[in-house]
């Protein structure tokens, strides 16, 4: 078997935030293609609730230090690590003062939806790429889990679609049941224009709300995978009519080996 490069970028991993469909397969899947014989390299954001010390994160100076502009505005990227030792991998964390440094996830402490989770996407996807760019890690496969990854397999495909490192990379996004209600923020769209990237690239998100943001990712993805059971339907038919290779929902049981084997039809 050819011992492919896999990037995984997750919202969520598991022992860093609780147990989730998601945090659970972005901590086991990772671990189960490496011991397969893939080299890996696995992110997520740096959230605020994510305890340091008791997981020993630190800061990985030579990786750190750009500067992301969103919205006319700079924002430091720092980027720390810690090790997973039972299973012999490292994750990288995303961090910023301004997006993550709040002690919750995706919503406040009354359930509401922070109104800059769509800038908090855009800094996550674009500081995941800059980071794997300084490594110097050329992935031949990029599997993006939850919404918060939902514009990496545009940002590959539009704006890092020259640079060597990415040249040949695929991209799979997992669909999970992780809606948010209602729409991100109405300048989402405009945020998003960077070189290579229009306004008409843009119009799935002409009105940001999770099916829309889903069939974004979906639309620039090379593949799709059903990563919970149940789906919105509207995102489920939009796979149907997209065409794309996909790969339906897997059992816990099975589905180490099935995504596996379905890294080597891309």
């Amino acid at each position: 078997m050819e011992s492919k490069r896999i990037l995984y970028i997750s919202q969520e991993i598991t022992p860093y935030l609780p147990e989730s469909e998601m945090s659970e397969i972005s901590r086991y899947l990772p671990q189960g293609v490496q011991e397969r014989g893939r080299e890996i390299r696995t992110f997520m954001p740096r959230y605020g609730c994510v305890n340091e010390r008791r997981n020993q994160l630190h800061e990985v100076i030579r990786l750190s230090g750009m500067n992301l502009v969103i919205n006319d505005t700079d924002h430091p990227l720092i980027i720390k690590v810690a090790s997973i030792q039972a299973a012999r991998m490292q994750v990288y964390f995303i961090d910023n003062e301004d997006y993550f440094h709040r002690k919750n996830v995706l919503t406040d402490d009354n359930g509401n939806y922070f109104e800059d989770n769509d800038e908090r996407a855009i800094f996550y996807a674009r500081g995941v790429l800059e980071t794997v760019i300084k490594l110097r890690w050329a992935p031949d496969i990029i599997h993006c889990h939850g919404w918060l990854t939902s514009l990496v397999p545009a940002y590959i495909k539009k704006y890092y679609h020259d640079d060597p490192l990415f040249s040949q990379s695929k991209v799979i996004y997992s669909v999970y049941n992780d809606e948010f209600p209602g729409s991100l923020d109405k300048n989402f769209r405009k945020k998003l224009v960077v070189k290579g990237i229009t306004q008409s690239d843009t119009k799935l998100l002409e009105n940001p709300t999770f099916e829309n943001v889903s069939k974004f990712a979906i639309h620039f993805a090379d593949a799709v995978i059903q990563g919970s059971e149940h789906i919105r339907p509207e995102v489920a038919s939009y796979i149907n009519e997209s065409n794309k290779l996909f790969l339906p929902f897997q059992s816990k049981e099975d589905y180490i080996d099935s995504y596996n084997d379905f890294y080597d039809k891309l």
